[in-house]
């Protein structure tokens, strides 16, 4: 009995030694420079909580931070409220700013510090659910100053000696801010700039404490967050209440073998899927602006989404991490539809904001469903989709009643095309994102076969033939000559351009932010289909390899300078953006899988460093983060709405999954390195694997993924080309 405890505790304390700590990998500095597009920011929250801060600075390299805001409207679209500390005389006050040392700044989720070396004071912050907490160090003998800041129309008000509250006005919506601070100031306020200065009044403390809560209800309900989590709290206690939600949420999946530098890209990616959507929910209630109303909340409420981006990958992560933090956020859109009368596209916290094009929230919905995620209100989500399908306008950058163009597109199957130099005849067409004609076909062929299968499984016949006649929609603008899909005019007839180039900005006319090249595979849907146009899986592998050659036909300079969203450039295609996400696993479909292998192995390895250039593109708030997740660990969702995983070549040796119900899955990649790309053989849970496929209902199951990795492609494995036909949803 001895010998058998002492080994236990051996086990035990080797495990403990070897085991990954996801934390020590996070770096929210990676991508902190933008190539060409935004870069990221170091955000420090709770996962998928309101209160998200960062320093406000343009990038990395900015050498002065402004300001610090107290939480953000959303993901890059402005801030409320914002703190400022300085010393010394306060006439300036309203220029504060100060010089930073990359040395002198530790970035954290859950814990952020600076010194702001103007002010020779640091400011440390840790984040609540609701509520932030600031720390002010002041150099001794110093005039002492915090600075309360409005970042939109506002203002703050005192309400005690150390109490204030502030309230700001964001597209028809208003948030409310109580805070606190340890010691008595002196306020005063400037009404023109509608900003406000804290004098500090006890000369010989060096250290300010500044708690505050955001509400979107009252200023009372802002005290009364803020009350809810300050009980019993000091500052190392919030830290730790941080520090260990963002264990147990990285902790999901621990990974063993590969590379420091993949670890930190990894686990990085990990903590920005878990920055957006947000619970605004206050105790049992929330307020909404899709109908300007207090609700009582049964359940969470979440916004802040760009469905466009984050259909394709942050979405089904979510369905396999936590699927019932993926039902809370589904439900919000649904209740979003019965407030406002639309399903969003944008869902932010102030309304839907229509960027981009398409209805994928329809995808994500059926994707959700599909995958067994809990209490979806499928019968309410499928009006909204069918609304949203039947009466909406599919115009970008719109969310309203169909138009001309709409009914165009319903009765001729494809969005009409205006040619070169042709004038805008349609008003509510956006001056600036044009009609997006092609890919608006393409996206919208995508969205109704999602609404076919709902459809089917809630026994729709009628509604089913009538979606799935316009998921075909695409092949109306195939063009086989050119080899791609090209825009029609009124008429029916073909516009003739250059689908590399032409479209003006971004190729919004045609396309959207990519061209013609990208667009090409944007059938996920029917991928059977998509080989069958371009006349059969030979031209298709040839088509699909001459992506990755194909030159750019004119410098970057000149092609940056009207598609900039065009990044992450290899041949013609762009890592940098969404639509190219399930490219790379489009051999997988064909009888050359360890294509697959080998591209999405140098694509991580290339285009995903683990520094402050690591992000191709514009990141999403967790769009291109959960592409690297998936991708690392070896296996994606090609086809959202179909449960059903393809494989690619995982980055690390082993790969476990902590699911629900206390399941795990776990891959592991044997002989594995970054040499041994290639997959020779494949076991799942002694089964041998001919076809490089698993379902969602096997992984969620638990059990064991096994690969045989090697430096050379075995070409017999995983070739089978009529496998994938019979997996569940996908059909000829």
């Amino acid at each position: 009995m001895k010998y058998l405890i002492l080994t236990s505790l051996i086990v035990l304390f080797i495990e403990s030694c070897t085991k990954t700590d996801p934390l020590k990998y996070v770096d929210p500095r990676i991508g902190n420079v933008g190539l060409i597009l935004e870069p990221t920011r170091p955000t420090v929250q709770l996962p998928n909580q309101l209160i998200r801060m960062y320093p406000n600075r343009k990038d990395y390299l900015d050498d002065q931070i402004t300001s610090f805001p107290l939480t953000l409207i959303s993901h890059r679209n402005g801030e409320f409220f914002g703190i400022m500390p300085f010393t010394g005389d306060a006439s300036d006050q309203w220029r504060i700013v100060s010089f930073w040392d990359q040395n002198e700044e530790i970035t954290t989720p859950y814990y952020y510090s600076v010194l702001l070396q103007n002010y020779n004071t640091r400011v440390e912050f840790v984040p609540g659910i609701k509520s932030g907490f600031f720390r002010f160090t002041f150099p001794e003998n110093q005039i002492k100053n915090i600075a309360l800041l409005n970042m939109n129309k506002g203002n703050w008000q005192q309400l005690s000696d150390n109490a204030f509250s502030g309230i700001e006005m964001v597209e028809g919506m208003k948030a409310f801010v109580y805070a606190e601070l340890n010691q008595k100031a002196k306020f005063s306020y400037d009404s023109a700039s509608h900003r406000a200065l804290l004098h500090l009044n006890s000369p010989g403390e060096s250290t300010a404490e500044f708690r505050y809560a955001i509400s979107f209800i009252s200023s009372d309900q802002a005290k009364e967050n803020l009350k809810n989590e300050r009980t019993g709290s000091t500052f190392e206690s919030m830290e730790k209440n941080a520090r260990d939600a963002w264990s147990k949420a990285l902790g999901k999946i621990i990974v063993k073998g590969g590379t420091e530098e993949q670890k930190r890209t990894f686990y990085t990616a990990l903590y920005r899927s878990y920055e957006r959507m947000v619970d605004v929910t206050e105790g049992s209630q929330y307020y909404s602006n899709y109908d300007k109303q207090i609700h009582k909340a049964d359940r969470p409420f979440y916004v802040d989404d760009w469905i466009w981006d984050t259909y394709l990958a942050l979405h089904p992560l979510r369905c396999i991490l936590d699927p019932q933090l993926e039902s809370e956020m589904i439900n919000s859109y649904i209740n979003m539809y019965v407030q406002s009368g639309w399903l969003p596209t944008f869902p932010v916290l102030w309304g839907d904001n229509p960027c981009m094009n398409g209805f994928h929230s329809t995808i994500m919905i059926l994707d959700g469903w599909m995958k067994g995620v809990p209490a979806i209100n499928i019968e309410k989500a499928y009006e909204a989709m069918k609304k949203n399908a039947m009466e909406a306008t599919m115009l970008p950058w719109e969310n309203g009643p169909a138009c001309r163009l709409d009914f165009f597109y319903q009765k001729n199957g494809f969005y009409p095309a205006l040619k070169p130099g042709e004038k805008e005849t349609e008003p509510l067409v956006h001056s600036f994102e044009k009609r997006q004609a092609v890919a608006i076909t393409l996206g919208h062929s995508y969205d109704d076969w999602a609404l076919a299968r709902v459809a089917e499984k809630l026994g729709k016949k009628e509604d089913q033939e009538l979606f799935d006649s316009r998921s075909k929609y695409y092949r109306n603008l195939y063009n086989a000559g050119k080899g791609f899909f090209m825009p029609k005019d009124e008429k029916g007839e073909w516009i003739d351009i250059d689908p590399v180039f032409d479209g003006g900005m971004g190729g919004r006319d045609y396309y959207d932010e990519n061209n013609g090249w990208t667009y090409l595979w944007q059938v996920q849907h029917d991928i059977p289909g998509l080989i069958e146009l371009m006349g059969g899986e030979e031209k298709f592998i040839q088509r699909l390899d001459q992506l990755f050659r194909e030159p750019l036909g004119r410098s970057k300079y000149e092609m940056w300078a009207k598609f900039p969203d065009f990044s992450g450039i290899t041949g013609q295609f762009s890592m940098g953006n969404e639509p190219s996400f399930h490219i790379p696993y489009l051999y997988n479909f064909t009888s050359q899988p360890w294509k697959t292998q080998r591209r999405i192995r140098a694509l991580l390895n290339n285009w995903f460093p683990d520094n402050i250039f690591g992000i191709p593109g514009d990141e999403d708030g967790g769009g291109m983060s959960a592409f690297v997740v998936f991708s690392s660990m070896g296996f994606y969702p090609v086809v959202p709405g179909i449960p059903v995983y393809t494989i690619g070549s995982p980055v690390f040796d082993e790969i476990s999954l902590r699911l629900p119900d206390n399941k795990k899955f776990r891959i592991v990649a044997e002989n594995n390195s970054e040499k041994n790309v290639y997959v020779q053989k494949a076991i799942l849970n002694g089964k041998v694997l001919t076809g490089p496929w698993f379902t969602h209902a096997e992984l969620m199951n638990g059990g064991e993924l096994r690969l045989t990795m090697g430096p050379l492609p075995n070409k017999e494995w995983g070739n089978n080309t009529n496998l994938f036909k019979q997996l569940p949803g996908l059909r000829e």
